[in-house]
């Protein structure tokens, strides 16, 4: 499981006109999804998302987390995250889970982050053809990859 999270002033999503999930403050997170992904992976991530110390304290330091500020988050779908380019100009998402699998998780993501936040968390729709208007506070943009946890 890969995500890029993006610390945000707001975010929002759009599909087929109609804004599906907005946010303030808070996480923008783009989640890609590989078919041996399971819910330990989604357990560690959404930990690591809640406790992430990015947000600035009194001092100017980033040294707050989410869970500290209150935050939101919106989460967006995007098996683009693992594509290989390795070959040739054509991106192969050969590594990206099949919606068989990846909706599963990515419903279950969704769900344990709810938990491990204690917020309701706003997304995009599986699979949809989605326009993501964010801005990036800071900037700040991590990527983290739960195969590379240890």
């Amino acid at each position: 499981m890969r995500i890029v999270l993006q610390r945000v002033s707001e975010a929002s999503v759009t599909i087929e006109g109609k804004v599906k999930g907005a946010i303030g403050w808070g996480f923008l997170i783009l989640l890609g999804i590989e078919a041996e992904d399971n819910q330990t992976d989604i357990d560690w991530l959404c930990g690591k998302i809640a406790r992430m110390r990015v947000f600035s304290d009194d001092e100017g330091k980033m040294n707050r987390s989410l869970e500290d500020i209150g935050g939101e988050v919106l989460v967006i779908s995007q098996f683009t995250l693992h594509a290989s380019t390795k070959k040739g100009n054509r991106p192969s998402y050969i590594k990206a889970a099949p919606p068989e699998v990846a909706i599963p998780l990515y419903e279950a993501f969704l769900k344990t982050l709810e938990q491990t936040t204690g917020k309701p968390v706003a997304s995009g729709a599986f699979g949809a053809d989605m326009k993501v208007a964010l801005i990036n506070d800071g900037p700040v943009t991590l990527t983290i990859d739960t195969k590379n946890r240890e």
